[in-house]
């Protein structure tokens, strides 16, 4: 009997196909001055649009109280301002762009009622014309971040193991980062980012999006059928990642997620292409 030796897979020439630009955020913490209306920044008050509603979610915090809290105002980009480092053009190329969520609560992303505790919103109109709001006064002054105006660059990012093995059948992970090396890619300690792909703690997203989205409880081994998990391993490619938070520390100041977390915004990218911002889905992970 015969058997066919499997392919061995050119990994450079797959890094070249799957690499993709993402934008590294730059927190500028020496900046004192003040920020114009309708900048790029992280924290501070927003600038919205006047008929703008905060967001709120009720979920338990940490010490066990269950209650409605607004959320947490992350950073705001200003779509013209990263145009030019958007080389796929998969963002808006107007606008502002608004990350929020809830801090007291900190929800990881698992469980399909954790829907709320982060969103994304998205206002295509004159940035000009937009107004700075005070957060509500309900959100507790921990949970208030300082206004830090941010920079940006691009570079270039491949796959975490993880993630290239949801979309790719390849079992071995030494070979897998030597070659990323030799591609002269290096892993960052800490980034924020927005597109590219996710630098992972705690595994892949892709599939946990599409079946936490889908009704699916991911805090342990997921119950699916056979035939569904199969479609939803084909549909979870359609998922990508639109913004990578990490710490952001300052001389007086640190913004952790878990024990050295990241949170990591989750978009459709049929979505993105409509500028439907609606549906984006948070994932934290943590060391």
């Amino acid at each position: 009997m015969f058997i066919k030796k499997k392919k061995k897979m050119d990994l450079n020439k797959v890094f070249d196909a799957i690499n993709k630009n993402a934008i590294k955020l730059e927190f500028q913490v020496n900046n004192k001055e003040e920020l114009p209306i309708g900048t790029s920044k992280f924290g501070g008050n927003p600038d919205v649009p006047k008929d703008f509603e905060w967001f709120y979610y009720v979920g338990e915090d940490f010490g066990g109280k269950t209650k409605e809290r607004p959320l947490s105002f992350l950073a705001q980009i200003n779509c013209e301002e990263v145009k030019q480092y958007d080389e796929d053009g998969l963002l808006p190329s107007k606008g502002m762009l608004y990350f929020f969520y809830e801090l007291a609560t900190m929800r990881w992303g698992f469980d399909p009622q954790d829907k709320g505790s982060a969103k994304v919103y998205y206002f295509d109109g004159d940035v000009t014309q937009l107004i700075r709001t005070n957060c509500p006064d309900s959100l507790e002054d921990e949970f208030k971040l300082p206004e830090i105006k941010i920079g940006f660059s691009k570079k270039y990012d491949l796959p975490d193991y993880e993630e290239f093995t949801e979309l790719h059948d390849f079992g071995n992970w030494d070979e897998y980062d030597e070659a990323k090396v030799m591609k002269g890619y290096e892993q960052e300690e800490t980034i924020s980012k927005l597109l590219g792909y996710a630098d992972l703690i705690q595994g892949g997203m892709l599939l946990e999006c599409e079946q936490v989205t889908n009704g699916i409880y991911c805090g342990g081994i997921p119950e699916v059928a056979p035939e569904e998990l199969k479609k939803m391993k084909d549909n979870c490619v359609e998922w990508q990642l639109l913004f990578q938070m990490d710490t952001v520390t300052t001389n007086d100041f640190e913004l952790m997620f878990g024990d050295c977390g990241r949170i990591y915004y989750y978009i459709k990218k049929e979505d993105l292409k409509n500028c439907n911002f609606d549906d984006c889905w948070l994932i934290l992970q943590c060391y």
